[in-house]
């Protein structure tokens, strides 16, 4: 009989699995909330899986072409992340939105959601990256860059910051489609477009086959070519329609109202993710300071801890979109109980990676790179990073349920205080007075990521995001 028991929950478990990637029709304002969570975390964990392994990917290939490249990505990188920012913080507000219209049932109001959210991409992604094609070699003299980084590194500056507008499409397009609930199609686009980047990668830094060998810039045209081609499936699956959410030619259209909610929630939206990244640009400015080996380690080091961090990230999403279709459906404490489960499944997941990470960072690290000088440093990176696992996990889940909420202000006073008057005042105690060097980078870092997560429960604990109306 137990047998039986075990071979109906297996089978139940991968059609639930195969029912996540296949895109659900699931209201996820009714039924049970694991399930909804699962609906949801199951293609949104892979989506940002695809994401992490590029990350991961991207650099191993760059590795192989010397530490001054690696400074490259590192130096380009902390300048994009602000630009990412601009486009995740107008994401943060399509996603509240449409899920509120998809709660509401109102899915003519999800659409013009969308459609807005798209055109402000448009408009700030050109206004951001025009400039960059002339200006990104001074931006990477700003940060610090050495001669031999300049030489390496300025082409690749120009079309990785120049093609931002890319970028900015790629990320409010998901996040109009997870608001939605097409968590599905979503990770679709990101497995296509970064599997055509991890194909194209060591073909144009090496000069493989027919490809010409352009080095580190070659990371940048794949890059430029894959999301390209992803932001093209994206428009065409959001006019085909997916399972909650299609636009229609006659929907493609200015609307100043909408418009204008969008730009009041993602003005606080956008500050609530450049103040960390300002916060990640400057602390790469202090790893500068120890030289380009420091500088190497900490990139790797970042991009490891991300490809574990990401798909927490990606769990934590369903919260957001959970919080949003609730409240939409006048269900707050569906909403509130949705965040915790999501915690706790995060807190599970993240902190598991953490002691996996701990304990075998020095293979992890000679995985990428065997130079003496940068192995060492890398592997403190990973060790003291991972120990704020399970901040990380809280902390991540707190501020989408937020967002979800459309209470971007809340987080952002939180990022603002814990940040730049926290984090980076401790980096530099811990760097320089303390002589902790690089490792003292670190350890602000983990210190600081704990102290914003437990700030964030406890404000989430107070209750007033369910009285957000967007």
């Amino acid at each position: 009989m137990a047998a039986v028991d075990t071979t109906r929950e297996s089978s139940t478990f991968w059609a639930s699995v195969r029912e996540a990637l296949r895109g659900s029709h699931q209201d996820y304002t009714a039924g049970s909330l694991t399930r909804a969570i699962f609906l949801l975390a199951v293609p949104m964990v892979l989506e940002m899986l695809m994401e992490s392994l590029f990350a991961i990917v991207d650099v191993f290939w760059v590795a192989r072409l010397g530490a001054d490249s690696v400074a490259t990505i590192g130096l380009v990188e902390s300048v994009l992340s602000l630009m990412y920012a601009v486009g995740m913080g107008l994401g943060l507000s399509a996603t509240a939105m449409v899920a509120r219209r998809v709660g509401e049932k109102d899915r003519d109001g999800a659409a013009a959601a969308g459609v807005q959210a798209i055109a402000l991409g448009l408009l700030l992604g050109f206004g951001m990256g025009a400039p960059c094609l002339y200006f990104a070699p001074h931006f990477l003299r700003l940060m610090g860059a050495s001669p031999a980084v300049l030489a390496v590194g300025t082409n690749f500056a120009r079309i990785t910051l120049g093609s931002c507008i890319v970028v900015l499409l790629l990320f409010l397009n998901n996040a109009v489609l997870r608001g939605a609930g097409d968590a599905a199609i979503a990770m679709r686009v990101l497995w296509l477009s970064n599997s055509i980047n991890l194909v194209l990668d060591p073909c144009l830094i090496f000069g493989l086959g027919p490809f010409p060998r352009l080095g580190v810039t070659g990371a940048a045209v794949a890059t430029m070519i894959g999301r390209g081609i992803g932001v093209a499936y994206q428009f065409h699956r959001l006019l085909k329609g997916g399972e909650h959410i299609r636009i229609f030619t006659r929907q493609i259209r200015l609307n100043l109202e909408v418009m204008l909610r969008l730009l009041t929630v993602s003005v606080t939206g956008v500050t609530q993710l450049v103040i960390p990244q300002i916060a990640w640009t400057i602390l790469v400015r202090i790893v500068s300071v120890f030289g380009s080996a420091a500088l190497a380690s900490y990139t790797i080091g970042i991009r490891i801890i991300i490809f574990f961090i990401l798909p927490a990230w990606g769990l934590s999403g369903a919260a957001a979109s959970l919080v949003g279709q609730n409240l939409g459906a006048k269900q707050p404490e569906r909403a509130d109980e949705s965040v915790w489960k999501t915690g706790l499944y995060n807190m599970l997941f993240l902190g598991g990676e953490g002691v996996l990470l701990f304990l075998f960072a020095a293979p992890v690290m000679r995985f990428f790179t065997h130079d003496p000088a940068i192995v060492p440093l890398g592997v403190s990176c990973l060790r003291i990073l991972s120990l704020g696992n399970v901040g990380y996990a809280y902390g991540m889940v707190m501020q989408q349920a937020f967002n979800g909420a459309g209470d971007t202000f809340t987080p952002t006073v939180v990022n603002f205080f814990g940040f730049l008057f926290f984090e980076i005042p401790l980096a530099y105690a811990l760097a320089f007075p303390l002589g902790l060097r690089s490792n003292g980078v670190y350890w602000a870092i983990a210190v600081a990521e704990s102290a914003i997560a437990g700030v964030s429960v406890l404000l989430f604990r107070r209750g007033r995001w369910k009285e957000r109306e967007i």
